[in-house]
Parts: structure tokens; C-alpha cells; sequence
């Protein structure tokens, strides 16, 4: 939001998705965030690696967000190294893809009501 990190995907998205996990909707203030996951090496910061912050979610992921307006940018775990998670509403262009499932429903805010068809998994879809 501030603009101080600047990143590049630089390889095809795997997929978008809808996080209802409650650490998504607590960091977004919102009752989902959406992500795309791309290999750990196709993120690539162009700008402000040293304004960005992280801290411990769960155990063995990190969420990582920017120091100098406190925007969530990605999330990285031990188990999925290989794949981060990146905020799709930091993205300066439009999304290569839709998205196309939806993950932790089992955790999703009772007052959200999901009224498409695309996929639910009560927790992580992988």
C-alpha cells in the first residue's frame, strides 16, 4: 500500500484461491482473503526486501507483511517450501487467473455465505 516493497511474479500462477482460515480473515479484516500461490522462486522483490517483517502463524509458517504499512504480502510454510502464498490484492496488475476453489471452509466466519460453485474443502486443498 505504501509502496516501499515492490515484487515481480516471474512464473505461471498454480492456482487462486479463497482462504477462509481465521487468520486470513483476521489479517484482512475481511471474511476471506484471496491468494495465488506461485513457486517460492517466481516471487521476485524488486524493491523494499528490507521493509519487510514476518511473523509465526502456525507452527512452520511465516506470514510476512510490510513494516512500513503493516500490508499482509505472503505466507511460506515448512511443509510447502517450494510454494508461497502471495495476497492477491497486492498485485499492481489484473490476475492471470480466476479463482478457482475454496480452502478452510470448515473455519469460515458463520455470517459469510459462499453462493458460487466452485470447489470447498473444510481445510487446505492440496
Amino acid at each position: 500500500m505504501c509502496g516501499k516493497v515492490r515484487y515481480e511474479l516471474r512464473g505461471p500462477p498454480k492456482v487462486v484461491y479463497y482462504c477462509h482460515c481465521g487468520k486470513c480473515r483476521k489479517q484482512s479484516g475481511s471474511a476471506f482473503a484471496i491468494n495465488i500461490i506461485v513457486a517460492t522462486e517466481d516471487l521476485v522483490f524488486t524493491a523494499g526486501e528490507d521493509a519487510i517483517a514476518s511473523w509465526v502463524s502456525s507452527p512452520g509458517k511465516r506470514r510476512y507483511f510490510c513494516s512500513g504499512c503493516g500490508s499482509p504480502l505472503y505466507s511460506h510454510g515448512e511443509r510447502t517450501k517450494h510454494i508461497v502464498s502471495v495476497r492477491c490484492g497486492t498485485l499492481d496488475s489484473d490476475l492471470p487467473i480466476r479463482p478457482s476453489v475454496h480452502a478452510f471452509v470448515a473455519h469460515k466466519a458463520a455470517w459469510d455465505e459462499i453462493d458460487d460453485d466452485l470447489p470447498q474443502y473444510p481445510e487446505y486443498f492440496a
